[in-house]
């Protein structure tokens, strides 16, 4: 099983935690962002939207972090890391299109202006990140996971983003149920941690 990824890369992140917290034998293969390598035809084959990560499990090949979360948790046969009943799936997905929406346009937008020198409006996009913050706060006030008990997919879809969202200059520092959240994915065994940019609050 390969994962084409890059350190930077938040959805990258997510999908490699994954594959660590199943304890899944991998090999890591990072893309090389700066030089194009995702645009050229050769990844073009395996990701036509020229984006990082993508799963290659011999030769079956899932573009997309949520995606590749969902695969391996089914491959897995992990339950408890996604659930079958209707309400606990519904749950699960509902998180995942957070991930892909309201993350990715607020915390994972915020970063990208600090690390990757995107033209996003800081302002527009750091006060998105506070107004999901504070529902994630809202949300894991009175229960440790976003979804039942135990972690599941929906946690390590939303951690990546949320835990470096520092480094694009959103202060978590008033949210102590969000890190009490953080910090509880990070003692999971077989965590890996996101690799950290000393850029904005985090510089």
């Amino acid at each position: 099983m390969k994962l084409y990824h890059h350190p930077l890369s938040g959805h990258s992140h997510r999908a490699a935690l994954f594959v660590s917290l199943l304890g899944i034998p991998h090999e890591l293969v990072e893309v090389d962002l700066k030089a194009g390598a995702h645009k050229s035809p050769e990844f073009l084959k395996l990701n036509p939207f020229g984006q990082v990560p993508v799963l290659d499990d011999d030769g079956v090949i899932i573009t997309d972090s949520n995606a590749i979360l969902v695969y391996l948790a089914k491959k897995a046969g992990r339950t408890d890391w996604l659930p079958e009943d209707p309400s606990g799936a519904a749950a699960v997905q509902r998180w995942l299109s957070v991930a892909a929406g309201e993350v990715a346009y607020g915390p994972a937008a915020a970063r990208l202006i600090t690390v990757f020198g995107a033209a996003y409006n800081a302002e527009e996009v750091i006060a998105r990140a506070h107004v999901l913050l504070k529902r994630l706060e809202s949300r894991l006030g009175g229960q440790d996971w976003l979804v039942g008990e135990n972690p599941t997919i929906a946690d390590v879809a939303v951690y990546s983003y949320v835990a470096q969202a520092p480094e694009g200059n959103v202060d978590l520092s008033g949210y102590p149920a969000v890190n009490a959240f953080l910090r509880r994915v990070e003692g999971l065994p077989g965590f890996v941690p996101f690799v950290r940019t000393p850029v904005g609050l985090a510089a």
